[in-house]
């Protein structure tokens, strides 16, 4: 099986738009193949950006306060064109996700905005975890990975259930309005408030 290095996976990330996580998955089933792992993220519905000097300048922030007004939360919403940005879609996606935020409270945008320190505190309470029921340390660092990938999905935005139809993530909403505009979506920034938090 091919190493996969880091750089390869985030120049696929810069070539396609799409997350690290997903072009490290493709990368690592292509073998280090770019031209497969790029048809391989085709085939999983995460359609190719080619965003190369396309930058995501346009946009919207939209609100959400829920009815109690202890709650709210505001996202930023990014997309190459002005014209995308004030379509039907793109605004009640960023609706949506500014309620999603409200009601899922994640912590990061996606996995690999996820400071190195604060990934290296949840493995070594998961490490101490494990080590403490007594699991043999290559059992360990299985567990530790399949914890990690829970962590991203409880934590990062675009790994979340989409709170409002919890079989869809929120990263395949993105990617489904990317592969209908063809523009670079992506969610720049959010901030969640709630009372005495």
């Amino acid at each position: 099986m091919a190493t996969i290095r880091a750089d390869e996976v985030n120049k696929l990330r810069v070539e396609t738009g799409i997350g690290m996580m997903d072009c490290k998955k493709a990368l690592t089933e292509a073998c280090g193949d770019f031209a497969r792992a790029k048809q391989i993220l085709r085939e999983q519905g995460l359609e190719l950006m080619g965003i190369q000097g396309r930058e995501a300048n346009e946009g919207r922030v939209e609100c959400y306060l829920h009815h109690s007004g202890k709650i709210g939360a505001m996202v930023e919403l990014t997309a190459n064109t002005d014209f995308a940005a004030k379509s039907e879609e793109f605004v009640r996606l960023a609706r949506d996700l500014a309620m999603h935020i409200a009601a899922s409270n994640p912590r990061y945008i996606a996995p690999e905005d996820v400071p190195a320190a604060d990934l290296d505190a949840e493995k070594q309470v998961y490490r101490k975890q494990l080590e403490s029921e007594g699991k043999p340390a290559n059992i360990v660092e299985k567990a530790i990975e399949g914890r990690i990938n829970r962590f991203y999905d409880e934590q990062c935005l675009v790994k979340q259930s989409f709170a409002k139809d919890p079989t869809v993530k929120v990263e395949g909403l993105l990617a489904d309005l990317r592969t209908r505009t063809g523009e670079n979506i992506r969610v720049k920034r959010f901030v969640r408030f709630e009372v005495g938090k």
